[in-house]
C-alpha cells in the first residue's frame, strides 16, 4: 500500500515539474520569437496557462518565470501592433490631407 502512495506522489510531482518547465520554455520561445506572431501568441498563452497551473500545484520559481515571460511577450506584441496601427492611421490621414 505504501509503495502505491509513493508512486502516486512521485507521479504528481513529475506532472508539476513538466508543467512548470513547459511554461518556462514556452515563455522563452514566445519572447525570442515575438516577430513571428503566429508562433509567439500561442506559446505565450500556453506559458501563462501552464505557469498558473504549475504554481497552483506547488511549483514556484520556473512557474513564475514562465508566467512573466508569457505576459511580457503578449505585452510586446500588443505595443508593436498598437504602434503599427497608429502609424498606418496617421500615414493614411497624411496622404488624404495631401490630396
Amino acid at each position: 500500500m505504501m509503495k502505491k502512495q509513493y508512486k502516486t506522489f512521485i507521479l504528481v510531482q513529475l506532472v508539476i515539474i513538466i508543467f512548470i518547465i513547459a511554461s518556462m520554455v514556452l515563455g522563452i520561445i514566445s519572447v525570442v520569437l515575438f516577430c513571428i506572431w503566429y508562433i509567439s501568441v500561442p506559446c505565450a498563452i500556453l506559458a501563462i496557462i501552464f505557469g498558473i497551473v504549475g504554481m497552483k500545484k506547488g511549483g514556484r520559481g520556473m512557474g513564475i518565470a514562465g508566467l512573466v515571460l508569457g505576459i511580457v511577450a503578449l505585452a510586446i506584441l500588443a505595443i508593436i501592433y498598437l504602434l503599427a496601427f497608429i502609424g498606418f492611421a496617421s500615414l493614411t490621414s497624411a496622404i488624404t490631407s495631401l490630396s
